[in-house]
């Protein structure tokens, strides 16, 4: 490697070494953007987001869901600018949360949850996401993981490649990295917003007890989405059993049963 190119990973190794906390489990995590700048990103993407639907803002699915968001959303402790919509997408079984506090849930969900417990289940495991800076931390560690393959790319000479065998090559070194090292980390935060989000449902006062259940119905319709080797989410059948072993210990240690031993 050059002189000016170890210069240039100087920067990013010192950016690395930076890293947050989250402040449920402990785990400690690489984060580049502030709080601030992710909560604008995760406002505007919200307002992409939802605009193909037409919003439910009466009726009681569309009170119950904002019941919901904002017990949840209470129960997390965090002073976001939160909003709650239920959009109407009969064939979407989804919800999400995006930085900031953004909340949509898809009426094709609600017979998944079958009940209001069932949805704050749902609705704990996205807000655990925004409030465990998942967001940030995947953005910051794809945009290392870029910066790094240009840097390699340069030193190991593929600019005297031509062009498009210079892109089979970065592109096959990004698919590998993507599953080598993006898709496991996804499912680590999958599984994080899960155990997290059971807690704000305990906290909210809802019965966590239908975690397990809302997962064994996911599964039943085929919610795996594939195998879970190349799947950003844990299989439903193992979440559910996963979730029914913590549910004892989050209920008689709270926030305690969730720390990294």
């Amino acid at each position: 490697m050059r002189s000016h190119q170890k210069l240039l990973l100087v920067p990013v190794l010192s950016v690395v070494a930076a890293c947050g906390t989250v402040q449920e489990t402990g785990r400690g995590q690489f984060t580049m953007f502030s709080d601030q700048e992710m909560s604008q990103l995760g406002a505007q993407a919200y307002q992409e987001a939802i605009s193909g639907y037409r919003e439910i803002k009466t009726g009681p699915q569309a009170e119950m869901v904002r019941r919901v968001g904002t017990k949840i959303a209470q129960a997390s402790g965090r002073n976001y600018e939160w909003e709650f919509k239920l959009l109407d997408a009969p064939k979407e079984v989804n919800a999400f949360c995006l930085p900031g506090g953004k909340i949509a849930v898809f009426s094709g969900i609600l017979p998944v949850t079958q009940n209001e417990d069932g949805l704050a289940i749902v609705v704990g495991h996205e807000v655990a996401h925004a409030t465990s800076g998942h967001g940030n931390e995947r953005m910051s560690q794809s945009g290392i993981a870029e910066l790094v393959m240009s840097l390699g790319g340069a030193a190991l000479g593929f600019t005297e490649l031509s062009e498009g065998n210079r892109d089979m090559v970065m592109a096959l070194a990004g698919a590998t990295a993507n599953v080598a090292v993006m898709l496991p980390f996804s499912r680590k935060h999958e599984t994080e917003a899960d155990r997290i989000g059971l807690l704000f449902a305990l906290r909210a006062g809802y019965r966590i007890e239908e975690a397990p259940l809302l997962w064994e119905r996911m599964a039943k319709m085929g919610g795996g989405g594939g195998p879970e080797f190349l799947s950003t989410h844990p299989d439903p059948l193992g979440r559910a059993e996963d979730l029914r072993r913590l549910i004892p210990e989050v209920k008689a240690r709270g926030e305690d049963a969730l720390k990294e031993r």
